[in-house]
């Protein structure tokens, strides 16, 4: 079992998804072992796209990301990363499977309802941006 980290983000969460996204990932195989509601500032936003600092993108991101509420979320499975990334289709809804996250709860490509880590280390390093690690040995 690994773990990841997802995010339901501004759009999907201030429009009643979150419960039904949480039901697709648990139907799924995943479960969570950490989850908090939150209003990032724009300093959180900022600080944790960062690696998007220089894409044209970034600005509208950080405004979307503190737009309202969202739900970080520690998630666990086996290959964790890589099969959430599946469950939850292309950053693009119209491209995305039938049946994926994205294509039944996006908006569009820039409001596509979750974010999901890309790899272990970013899984480790984004979770640890929002819970502390004792509230992730405390569900181990």
């Amino acid at each position: 079992m690994n773990r990841t980290l997802t995010i339901i983000k501004p759009d999907a969460f201030g429009s009643g998804k979150a419960g039904r996204i949480i039901a697709h990932l648990e139907g799924a195989g995943f479960r969570v072992v950490a989850a908090r509601v939150m209003h990032l500032t724009t300093s959180q936003a900022q600080e944790f796209y960062g690696v998007h600092r220089e894409r044209p993108f970034y600005g509208s991101l950080v405004s979307f990301m503190t737009s309202g509420q969202c739900m970080p979320m520690v998630l666990e499975r086996a290959d964790a990363v890589a099969e959430l990334r599946r469950v939850i289709g292309a950053t693009d809804p119209a491209q995305a499977e039938e049946g994926t996250v994205r294509r039944l709860y996006a908006e569009s490509k820039e409001r596509n309802a979750i974010h999901a880590s890309d790899s272990d280390d970013n899984a480790a390093r984004e979770s640890r941006f929002f819970f502390a690690e004792t509230e992730l040995i405390a569900n181990a």
